[in-house]
C-alpha cells in the first residue's frame, strides 16, 4: 500500500517519532524508511520539495506489517469496513427470514 495524500495524515518524517508508540530516537523512521527491518519491511514514506514526509496511517500499516513479521505475535485482526458490515447484516436477516424467525 501507499499514502495517499489527499485523505492521511501527514507529518514530516523527523516529526513522526511524537506518533509512534515508545518515541523513538528521531533517526529511528529514517532507517526504518530507507533500510527497513524484519525483512525489509519498510515506513511508507513520500518526497516533497525535497522534504520527506510518512502518514499517522502508513506509522499503523508499518507497526502492522512488523508485528505480524515477529516471532510468536500475532497481527491485529482486521476490522471489518461498514459496507462489509452491512452486507453481513442483509446477509443474516435473509437467512433469518428463511428460517421463519
Amino acid at each position: 500500500m501507499s499514502i495517499d495524500i489527499e485523505t492521511e495524515r501527514m507529518v514530516p518524517l523527523a516529526q513522526s517519532p511524537k506518533h509512534i508508540p515508545g518515541r523513538p530516537n528521531a533517526s529511528t523512521p529514517y532507517r526504518w524508511a530507507t533500510v527497513g527491518v524484519r525483512g525489509g519491511i519498510k515506513l511508507e514514506t513520500v518526497v516533497v520539495g525535497g522534504k520527506r514526509f510518512t502518514s499517522i496511517e502508513a506509522i499503523g500499516r508499518f507497526i502492522e506489517r512488523t508485528t505480524a513479521n515477529s516471532p510468536g505475535a500475532t497481527a491485529p485482526v482486521p476490522r471489518p469496513t461498514s459496507r462489509q458490515r452491512e452486507a453481513a447484516i442483509r446477509q443474516a436477516e435473509r437467512e433469518l427470514r428463511a428460517a421463519g424467525v
